[in-house]
């Protein structure tokens, strides 16, 4: 099996294989799910909500879209092209999340009880929208970061963005809206769609013709 094979094979099989578990459960949370909730659910002080709140905000609105259009920027001004380059990464995240709420739909998994909840939150409950959203934009600019010039903050900037897309799924079960399970469906959904849809972005790249001026005077630059 080739590279790309795994990359899709594996997050498939395993989202397949938890979507089936939750369902042939009647879709219910199971005990290992209740009791972190419930153990969450006294150790929530006021501070730590506000705090966790700041982080879960990252999965939703503004942000992910301003990630994705920082992806498409920093590809275009790479490359000297522009506006297929600076859209095409926001398409891939609008189209997942098209793709996420519909599977949402589908297995229609009840939240935890609204009495619970610390934020708000709407529709069912996996595969996590917040969780599968910044894990998706983290990775178009992390992606578009690692396609341009190596310089000294790119390497930090990809840990922080993996760091940060990592923390708004646990941000999601503390805060009562989601049980554990919905956020692992999260990431495992967000695995598969980046590994679908950023060679795609690639071979639109490699069709686009090579580098243009602006990557030639930064690849130039880099090896002075």
């Amino acid at each position: 099996m080739t590279r790309r094979g795994v990359l899709i094979g594996v997050p498939l099989l395993l989202f397949t294989l938890l979507s089936t578990v939750l369902v042939l459960h009647g879709r219910g949370p199971y005990p290992v799910e209740s009791e972190l909730h419930s153990w969450l659910l006294t150790h929530r002080p006021a501070w730590a909500v506000r705090t966790v709140g700041i982080v879960t905000d990252l999965g939703t609105g503004a942000p992910p879209y301003l990630a994705a259009v920082a992806a498409g920027l920093r590809w275009a001004h790479c490359a000297g092209r522009g506006v297929v380059r600076v859209c095409a990464p926001v398409v891939v995240l609008a189209a997942g999340q098209v793709v996420r709420t519909g599977l949402m739909l589908v297995f229609g998994r009840s939240r935890p009880p609204v009495a619970d909840w610390a934020t708000s939150a709407s529709g069912y409950s996996y595969p996590s929208g917040h969780t599968f959203t910044s894990a998706v934009a983290a990775g178009l600019l992390a992606w578009a970061l690692l396609r341009g010039p190596r310089r000294p903050w790119v390497a930090p900037a990809v840990v922080a963005l993996g760091a940060a897309a990592v923390a708004v799924g646990p941000s999601r079960v503390y805060l009562g809206v989601h049980w554990a399970f919905d956020v692992l469906g999260g990431w495992l959904l967000a695995a598969l769609w980046l590994a679908l849809t950023l060679p795609l972005l690639a071979r639109l790249d490699r069709a686009a013709g090579p580098p243009g001026v602006t990557e030639l005077q930064s690849r130039s630059s880099g090896l002075r």
